[in-house]
């Protein structure tokens, strides 16, 4: 990070730009271009007795499985239409060109050109990844224990090269320290194949397995690899068996309800091999035991509607991280490991209301979990054979700050005491330590290096509360340096996301600082749909509750500024995914609060997502937004807040909406219709759409080449507020 005063400040004269409906923009050989209009195609979609009316379904390719395979097989008016969009954006946005360049050049200047992660001890070896100087991508390798001759495992950065996308999934070393196996997808669609390495030859030892969603297991013995299956709509749906080296695949489990999703793991004990199926709100667990790899699964406990468990395996026991009994922040309660079922299970930590448990971790003398409380995590320690009050008698890892993150990495060996975790803070880069569990001793093993620079003292980062409607206390972090003014004239950032219990924890961004260091306040809104404040924060904003995550993003904005952090018409609202969701809910709400809204793969043509059970996510997230194809009540609830449903004939704030073609999630139609329908009902913008034609929804791959869709969304704010201040 750059220190107070060496901020590189860029003047802004872009062109004052005036958009209606019928927007024109001029380019520099003086003529005028105008947004793409596409075809009006009305289709009447009747269901429950409602029928509404799109105009542009045509967007999505009829054969758009296909096309997450091979995007070069996308129907050729779509993707004409696509281009148009592009080339569009691109000249409505070609004054932020140089300032772009100049954003990418200062993330790039705070990443290590190489950098090596911390080793992972295992056996006679400790495995780590490091990125040679300046490589997009990462190699993966090992050295002896303690130190020695490396051996790579596998070169990223090479195979990246072959093609234009490339993304890297699950990668993991064979007990035996013989293979390795990793998981790659070329297209960004998410359908990866599996290859095994022999690391003796250096050569591929099997046929890939393809069609798979990345995630695999390798047996304890070394001699087995379990891989999920991809189906064409997306979903893991099944469990395969196969020789390591190349053989037949058995099946070993084929979920029946077509609203899960099936996860594969090994438990750290190296005694189990764990399968989980379930959704949001439900889930089960199945075993097979490692010394009789090949017995088919079975069920730990029957599922329970409503209920998850999760199962971490402690020498004679196993620990369940459980909502069970009406735990709604979770409790720890364990079980003989050959008594699985519920009528088994005893207290260990009991549910205490706030405290919002998220995970566990266990080596053969301790036990760690991880809590989260008012927005920040803790780190709580017990040793085996603890007995009596577990929770007075825990060991916490904490921090003083007012906004932070802990982030509990796990034993790293089962039969050792040290256990890894990274603290950080909006002003604090990554620290790795090593914590001996036995003596109390903690060891920095890596501080995350800014080569540009960094001075944690010229920043202050704070932690609000605005209160919503109905009285709920909504946590905001926000960063800023130390001298910017809270009166109001300090543009704003402020980023949402709200779904899935997903929280938005206060960690490090060295991204964050190119705005921050231009004066911005940097804000995160801390909304309801995610765990901020513990899983009844993710039930008060999911189902019939969403409407809260949309109005708490009002609420934080508004309160920011009557803080004097921004006013209205110097605050960009920005968020991805599901947070994208939110960006278009807000924009139909509250146009006039935003200079302009980022919109990342966003997910705003819910009511028809959620009604085509074809797609990928549509029928496991039922419990998430409501089944509008059934449920007349989640029908009314989802098309009164869904984004591309509720354009009004208002004027809007300039709005960027970004895609990726192969995109699995959130299918590239999505951002497309949604921009072309505001051009026809709405006035102001400009509204903007940029479809990546390489990438699914996580954007472009490598460690650089990523930058640039960040920092195109930071020029567009930029720009945003710029021109609605007059340049």
């Amino acid at each position: 990070m750059r220190r107070a005063g060496n901020a590189t400040r860029i003047a802004l004269s872009f062109r004052p730009f005036c958009c209606t409906q019928n927007a024109q923009i001029s380019l520099e050989d003086g003529s005028m271009m105008q947004a793409p209009r596409p075809r009006r195609d009305s289709r009447a979609i009747t269901q429950l007795g409602r029928t509404r009316h799109d105009d542009f379904a045509w967007m999505k390719d009829e054969n758009w499985q296909q096309v997450l395979r091979d995007p070069g097989i996308l129907r050729a008016d779509i993707a004409a239409h696509l281009r148009e969009e592009n080339a569009y954006a691109e000249a409505v946005l070609t004054d932020i060109e140089p300032l772009r360049a100049a954003l990418v050049k200062e993330m790039i200047g705070r990443i290590p050109p190489a950098e090596e992660s911390v080793p992972v001890p295992d056996g006679a070896w400790e495995y780590y990844a490091r990125y040679a100087d300046g490589a997009q991508h990462p190699l993966h390798a090992r050295r002896p224990r303690g130190g020695g001759e490396e051996t790579v495992l596998l070169d990223v950065d090479a195979l990246a090269k072959q093609h234009p996308y490339y993304a890297l999934g699950g990668a993991a070393h064979s007990d035996d320290h013989a293979l390795y196996v990793y998981a790659e997808d070329v297209q960004g669609s998410e359908v990866y194949r599996i290859q095994v390495k022999d690391l003796a030859s250096g050569a591929l030892c099997a046929p890939p397995v393809e069609s798979t969603t990345g995630a695999f297991a390798i047996s304890p013995d070394s001699q087995w690899l379990f891989w999920t299956y991809r189906d064409d709509n997306g979903r893991p749906s099944r469990i395969y068996r196969r020789p390591i080296r190349g053989g037949e695949d058995v099946l070993v489990f084929d979920e029946p309800d077509a609203g899960f999703f099936l996860h594969i793991g090994v438990s750290a004990s190296r005694k189990w091999v764990v399968i989980e199926r379930g959704d949001h709100d439900t889930n089960e667990t199945l075993l097979i035991p490692a010394a009789d790899i090949t017995a088919p699964p079975v069920t730990a406990a029957p599922l329970v509607r409503g209920e998850r468990y999760s199962l971490t395996h402690w020498n004679d026991r196993f620990i369940i991280l459980t909502n069970t009994q009406g735990a709604v922040d979770f409790q720890l309660m364990w079980t003989p490991a050959n008594a699985t079922d519920r009528v088994h299970w005893r207290s260990f930590v009991p549910h205490e209301a706030g405290r919002y448990l998220v995970g566990a971790s266990a080596c053969e003398n301790y036990l760690a979990w991880a809590e989260r409380r008012d927005g920040n995590v803790t780190i709580q320690i017990v040793p085996r054979g603890v007995q009596g009050n577990v929770r007075e008698q825990a060991t916490t890892i904490a921090v003083d700050e007012p906004a932070f993150d802990l982030t509990m990495l796990g034993a790293l060996e089962y039969g050792g005491d040290v256990l890894r975790y990274i603290y950080e803070s909006p002003t604090t880069p990554a620290h790795w330590y090593d914590y001996d569990m036995a003596t109390h001793q903690r060891v920095l093993r890596k501080v995350r290096e800014v080569p540009s620079g960094h001075d944690a003292s010229q920043y202050v980062v704070q932690r609000l509360f605005a209160v919503a409607a109905d009285g709920a206390a909504v946590p905001i972090t926000a960063l800023m340096r130390h001298d910017t003014s809270l009166d109001g004239s300090a543009p704003m950032l402020l980023y949402g996301y709200g779904s899935y219990g997903i929280a938005m924890d206060a960690g490090f961004s060295t991204t964050a600082f190119s705005l921050v260091d231009r004066g911005w306040v940097y804000a995160i809104a801390h909304v309801r749909g995610g765990s901020e404040k513990g899983w009844n924060w993710f039930l008060e904003g999911r189902g019939q509750h969403k409407p809260n995550t949309f109005t708490d993003f009002i609420a934080c904005a508004k309160h920011l500024i009557a803080a004097g952090y921004g006013r209205s018409g110097r605050i960009v609202a920005h968020g991805g995914s599901a947070g994208g969701l939110l960006m278009g809910a807000v924009a139909n709400l509250a146009p006039e609060l935003f200079a302009g809204i980022a919109a990342q793969v966003p997910f705003v043509d819910m009511l028809n997502t959620m009604s085509d059970v074809t797609l990928p996510l549509t029928p496991p997230e039922w419990p998430e937004w409501g089944n509008p194809l059934e449920d007349e009540e989640a029908y009314d609830l989802i098309e009164g807040y869904s984004p591309y449903d509720n354009i009004g004939a208002k004027d809007y704030p300039p709005i960027l909406a970004m895609g990726g073609l192969s995109d699995p999630r959130v299918t590239y139609w999505e951002p497309a219709k949604w921009i072309a329908k505001l051009r026809t009902v709405a006035s102001g913008g400009p509204f903007l759409c940029r479809i990546n034609m390489e990438a699914g929804h996580g954007g472009s791959s490598g460690r650089f080449k990523r930058l640039e869709e960040v920092a195109l969304v930071q020029a567009f704010a930029i720009w945003a507020v710029a021109r609605v201040n007059g340049g």
